[in-house]
């Protein structure tokens, strides 16, 4: 399979279709064209390569700083979520190693993306680049404050646990847009989805979870704070 200037071995191709097969629409993902894309995104491109044999695996893998790459099922969920139909402009906040934002960019127009740690924002960069993503730009900054200067959005994506939905990003979402975030305490959360309505803000629990801590001002504290 090709994928911009990618070209996957065959046995990530037969591992990457088993996980569309087996842990996303098996386990409730609907959604065709995020099947699509997932089966399409080589993921270990985005895994740090001693864990790449385990790209296609059913479970979260760790990578540097101390975060973490979603487990699949988890991306597929929180994409559907967002309802994409192709001309939206989505924020993620939280791009660790840009396998999310990758999917993301497949599935809209444009995907703005925030991350606290140069370092993973950087590395980020340069995998989407080997695949030829021209439409995610990527910040590094606190993902609590999203990006204004784009706003409105019409999808949010938090891939970190939160206290709560930060008022920041509900404030930047646009009229009918979507947050899906995990909310909860350090270590579980309930992924929920937040839809900015007329006459307020429409709450969906979707599924527990357990991500690594949002960090920022409307989240968790950091270590160095």
């Amino acid at each position: 399979m090709i994928f911009g200037r990618h070209r996957s071995d065959d046995s990530f191709d037969e591992q990457r279709r088993d996980m569309v097969e087996q842990q996303l629409r098996r386990h409730g993902i609907r959604s065709e064209r995020v099947l699509d894309v997932m089966g399409r995104v080589p993921r270990e491109v985005f895994v740090p390569e001693r864990h790449r044999s385990f790209a296609y695996a059913d479970n979260a893998l760790p990578v540097e700083h101390g975060q973490s790459i979603s487990q699949p099922y988890m991306v597929a969920l929180m994409t559907q979520a967002l309802e994409l139909q192709g001309d939206e402009r989505v924020l993620e906040i939280g791009t660790g190693t840009g396998y999310q934002a990758a999917v993301l960019a497949a599935l809209c127009a444009d995907v703005y993306s925030v991350e606290r740690i140069a370092e993973l924002a950087e590395a980020a960069r340069a995998r989407l680049d080997e695949l030829g993503i021209a439409n995610v730009e990527i910040t590094v900054g606190d993902g609590t404050l999203g990006w204004p200067e784009h706003a409105p959005y019409d999808g949010i994506i938090v891939t970190a646990g939160a206290p709560d939905a930060p008022r920041t990003l509900l404030d930047q979402l646009a009229d009918g847009g979507r947050l899906v975030i995990p909310v909860g305490d350090r270590f579980s959360q309930m992924l929920r989805a937040y839809t900015k309505r007329a006459d307020g803000i429409r709450e969906q629990d979707l599924c527990a979870c357990k991500f690594v801590p949002l960090v920022g001002a409307h989240g968790w504290p950091g270590r160095d704070a």
